[in-house]
């Protein structure tokens, strides 16, 4: 292949790559601003430049300087065989010092302020390349802070004018709301009159924007960026498959942000996927289990809430287990697993998959392929269905067959378990009429109609507590991992499964040992990782994802491609502070 070299690294590159490119896929640093890999290249922000050597064909191919030595952006370069950058030479340097003082002038001292501070790369591009002084003694320029749209506010005096934003709107969502008003030292990111920035994408911006202008209205002032820890996630909203990161602190979510996938997502997510993690910290969720008794729901321990689903599945009649598409693969198996363990002839059919309107596509021209908003509301319906096949091949039912049989005149079904996790009510009157006169156990995450009527009340744990993995609209199969601890005394359905055949076999649950807590109430101020106060709830063996799938793939050939064909998440590093820490 034919290779360039970078401050003295030799790396290998495609044809038509920028310079800037195969330095970040080299792990080279060149400072850019105004560069982003999924948007159109202005080379405006000009910190990028760097002398470039090439070999010069008609001088027998000797290395010389490209435009006479002048300092080109390495963003609009393509790379070319033979080519040599010096991005670190005593005159590239200078430039980079020269545009950070340029940048600076008018920049407020408001980092200890910003919510962008830890991650802004106008601190971390002064510190690596800037003056560290500045020569400005006049007074700063003042601009105003503006509302653009239901999510997201413009500190206009932070802008360094890279306009990532202006072409992100014009160009994926196409929808151009954003503009840059004035001139010179007057120009403004700012929104056309009456058109605010309202697109199924907006809050991507916010991303996008290198340092800390533009700023989400809902983590704003809400926690400092290095207290946040991460974990690799799926969208468990949709069947898109997003790859996401999940930022949490203290056992609670603050914020997702989208995880590069060339193959999925790209660089972006919509905004309904952005802000679905809300309902897993909501009022309504269901914290306890719960037993009615005289006609009233009572709360209740966890072993004798097991044991009267046991009971209300094995009563006189047919038992039904409808499994949520909202479930991962591996809560889906043991679920099915225990539901035949309690009655083996358990009717087994599978939740309603929501849909609204239809497969939504942005054009996304430098990913070679289009971004999709998925009209599927459910992230794992192939999954269950997989799970389903295997475990009951042709002997299982979908929901609108569930319901017919639920409500059909004579039904036999006497006990029905369902599970819900769905982000707002789920249970249509119809359903509901075709449970009256069966004994209903819910498992669920939120407080509904079904909760209100049901028997017993099993409070499960969201995608962002436990581990699992989803099956996408491409059937695409990716393993996610868990962000935060069971919330109140939840917990994962796969571990509720495993708990429920351990009862029906007539095993006790147990405390965990080994330090092992499955409920964290509350960690440690700031980064420190360990559980001010935990709690222990009685369980069978614990639920690994992991474990779970390879049984899986064991006891059944369709399930193989769990195992298989899975992409796993990827494994961070430790970061690392840019300035040393010194204790005084």
């Amino acid at each position: 292949m034919p290779s360039i070299t970078i401050n003295g690294t030799v790396c290998e590159f495609e044809a038509g790559e920028k310079v800037i490119d195969v330095a970040d896929r080299c792990g080279v640093e060149i400072p850019k601003y105004c560069y982003h890999p999924g948007l159109s290249i202005p080379a405006q922000c000009r910190i990028c430049l760097a002398e470039i050597w090439a070999p010069n064909p008609r001088n027998d191919n000797k290395l010389e300087p490209m435009m006479g030595g002048k300092l080109l952006p390495t963003c609009a370069t393509d790379a070319s065989d033979g080519m040599v950058v010096y991005a670190n030479s005593p005159k590239a340097v200078a430039n980079q010092k020269s545009v950070m003082e340029y940048l600076l002038i008018n920049h407020p001292l408001d980092c200890p302020v910003c919510d962008q501070a830890g991650e802004c790369t106008l601190q971390d591009f002064s510190y690596k390349y800037g003056r560290g002084v500045s020569r400005f003694e006049e007074t700063k320029l003042k601009q105003p802070k503006k509302d653009l749209g239901p999510n997201t506010w413009i500190y206009s005096d932070r802008c360094i004018m890279c306009t990532r934003c202006v072409r992100f709107a014009r160009e994926i969502p196409g929808t151009g709301e954003l503009m840059i008003d004035g001139r010179g030292n007057k120009s403004e990111i700012d929104v056309f009159p009456g058109v605010p920035l309202d697109n199924e994408l907006s809050a991507n911006v916010i991303d996008l924007c290198p340092v800390g202008a533009l700023l989400d209205k809902d983590f704003l002032f809400a926690q400092r960026v290095w207290f946040l820890k991460r974990n690799a996630t799926i969208d468990g909203l949709t069947s898109s498959g997003d790859n996401l990161w999940a930022e949490h602190n203290q056992g609670r979510i603050y914020r997702f942000k989208p995880r590069t996938n060339l193959d999925l997502n790209t660089w972006w997510i919509t905004d309904e996927v952005r802000y679905s993690w809300k309902h897993v910290h909501a009022e309504h969720r269901v914290k306890t289990p719960r037993r009615r008794q005289h006609g009233a729901q009572l709360e209740a321990e966890w072993t004798k809430a097991l044991d009267l689903t046991v009971e209300t599945l094995r009563a006189d009649g047919a038992s039904l287990v409808m499994i949520s598409p909202m479930l991962s693969s591996e809560d889906a198996y043991l679920l099915a697993t225990a539901a035949r363990t309690i009655d083996p002839k358990a009717i087994l059919a599978m939740g309603p998959v929501p849909t609204q309107g239809e497969d939504k596509e942005f054009a996304n021209p430098r990913a070679g392929r289009p971004f999709v908003k998925r009209a599927e509301k459910a992230p794992n319906a192939r999954g269950v269905r997989r799970v389903l096949d295997a475990v009951a091949p042709g002997d299982w039912l979908d929901y609108d067959a569930a319901v017919k049989r639920l409500d059909k005149d004579g039904s036999d079904i006497t006990g029905v378990l369902l599970t819900g996790n769905y982000p707002s009510e789920w249970a249509t009157d119809e359903f509901k009429g075709a449970l009256s006169g069966t004994r209903v156990v819910a498992l669920d995450l939120l407080e509904n109609a079904l909760t209100s009527l049901a028997e017993v009340v099993l409070p499960a744990s969201s995608w962002l507590e436990q581990d699992g993995s989803f099956e996408n609209a491409d059937g695409v199969i990716q393993a996610y991992t868990q962000a935060i601890p069971t919330q109140h005394e939840s917990k994962g359905v796969g571990q509720i499964a495993l708990d429920l055949s351990a009862r029906a076999e007539g095993r006790s649950l147990s405390l965990p040992g080994g330090g092992y807590a499955d409920f964290i109430v509350d960690e440690g101020p700031g980064q420190v990782p360990a559980a001010s106060q935990t709690l222990s709830l009685p369980r069978a063996e614990r639920f690994v994802a992991s474990d779970t799938r390879t049984a899986m793939a064991e006891a059944h050939d369709g399930l193989r491609a769990l195992v298989d064909e899975i992409v796993l998440p990827p494994v961070e590093g430790t970061r690392e502070p840019d300035v040393e820490l010194v204790e005084l």
